[in-house]
């Protein structure tokens, strides 16, 4: 697995977001009591956005598809790369200047619905439709029963399998839709062999969501009433693997120093893309750049489990939509966003680029016509369907630091540094302390 640091990263000053936030209380509209009625004249909005130079195509392409539908609203867009994204949203909330739509992240939205400056979706009525979105993804944009955020699409954590270097080696995959970890390190182990040693089976998982799916799988979960509520023993067994799969006859990652640099590098820097391991774990919306790096003879299959019977997956909000709570044109910002997210035309352009599309229509659509990662991706979505659970509570305000914070300690037990069981305590500690703080 590799560092995900083109997808969102965490802002590089978090204290100047929560202080440019803090002098912006209000909730900016009243849920409801107040009607939210469209001008018969012309109308500006603003939308912001981070992203690729990709995404900044698709999206504007998109949004000329809006205005011209609705020739008396324009759409004034602006976009950041994502390491700059959060400081510029900050400084221009600070000055009262916060855009009209933002692309919001499921890190961040605890913390700035508590602020009081995201509008409430649910007195927006018929110019924000709801229907078509699966209701467990739609809540993970709910906050205190206020909708927030409205999902753009949904991304799921995924094993990606290198078949070329399966078939090399003459590794037989069992079957992935039971498959459990021993399995899966049993697969891992036989790469290594098999290859003497060039080709490493895996890395371990490091991110939010794989430590939410581990804890899920285990009967626990990650937050629970805006605290940390992983069990230290729960959370040990996921930081243990980073030292058992770097060492000893067992070993699927290669040394401690290989684990360490693969556990924070890019994708194109990592093994993975090298075509120098067999197994990544990745988020389905990523999986369309695997496929362009390593060739068609990719595959995507769902995370080991050692039980089944447990609905331990669930759909993530990639990102969504946010209404600026001090907008002047709450209809038409409603309106941009029901546009984006429910329109056939737009999705067909803005196409899996924000991860798999949240409306039921659109991604039906796109089956249609999309091929390769794409198409890969859409199908895996919508064989894994029936296995969802419901959404776990999302990210408290102040725990936007845990893919660093994993990552680190991580790192500390796969060199032998903490036992697994002191990084878990000292981990758990350290994120309520941040979380703490920041309420």
């Amino acid at each position: 697995m590799h560092k995900n640091n083109w997808r969102i990263a965490v802002p590089a000053a978090i204290a100047a977001v929560t202080m440019a936030l803090a002098g912006c209380g209000g909730s900016g509209n009243d849920g409801g009591s107040s009607e939210v009625k469209a001008s018969d004249g012309d109308v500006t909005i603003t939308l912001n956005w981070w992203g690729s130079n990709n995404r900044i195509k698709l999206t504007e392409e998109a949004v000329k598809g809006f205005e011209t539908l609705h020739p008396n609203i324009h759409v004034e867009m602006s976009y950041s790369d994502n390491s700059g994204y959060w400081d510029k949203l900050a400084t221009s909330i600070a000055g009262k200047e916060m855009p009209d739509v933002i692309q919001m992240d499921e890190q961040y939205l605890a913390s700035y619905s508590s602020q009081g400056v995201l509008y409430d979706m649910n007195s927006l009525g018929e110019y924000l439709k709801s229907d078509e979105i699966d209701k467990t993804l739609l809540d993970t944009g709910k906050v205190d029963g206020a909708q927030y955020a409205m999902p753009i699409a949904s991304t799921m954590w995924a094993v990606s399998i290198n078949n070329d270097l399966l078939n090399k080696y003459g590794v037989t995959l069992p079957d992935t839709e039971t498959w459990t970890w021993a399995d899966f390190e049993a697969l891992c182990k036989e790469v290594v062999q098999k290859s003497n040693g060039e080709v490493i089976g895996s890395v371990p998982n490091n991110n939010p969501m794989s430590l939410q799916l581990w804890a899920r799988q285990h009967g626990d979960t990650l937050y629970k009433d805006g605290k940390m509520a992983i069990k230290p023993e729960t959370l040990a067994s996921y930081l243990q693997m980073a030292y058992d799969w770097s060492h000893g006859e067992n070993a699927i990652t290669g040394s401690p120093d290989r684990t360490s640099e693969q556990i924070v590098t890019s994708f194109d820097q990592s093994d993975m893309a090298k075509g120098k391991q067999a197994f990544g774990f990745v988020y389905t919306n990523q999986f369309n750049t695997y496929m362009k790096t390593l060739g068609e003879n990719l595959s995507l299959a769902p995370l080991p489990s050692d039980d089944n019977s447990i609905k331990w997956s669930y759909l993530k909000p990639s990102m969504y939509w946010s209404i600026a709570a001090g907008t002047e044109h709450p209809a038409e910002a409603a309106m941009l966003v029901d546009y984006l997210v429910n329109n056939v035309d737009a999705g067909k352009t803005l196409g899996i680029e924000r991860g798999i599309p949240a409306n039921k229509t659109v991604r039906e659509e796109l089956m249609k016509s999309t091929t390769g990662g794409e198409k890969v991706a859409l199908e895996f979505h919508a064989a894994q369907a029936d296995k969802q659970g419901d959404a776990p509570d999302i990210t408290p305000n102040g725990a936007s630091s845990l893919i660093k914070t994993t990552q680190r300690y991580e790192q500390q037990v796969a060199f032998g540094n903490l036992s697994s069981t002191d990084a878990a305590n000292q981990m758990i500690k350290e994120m309520q302390n941040e979380i703490d703080s920041a309420s």
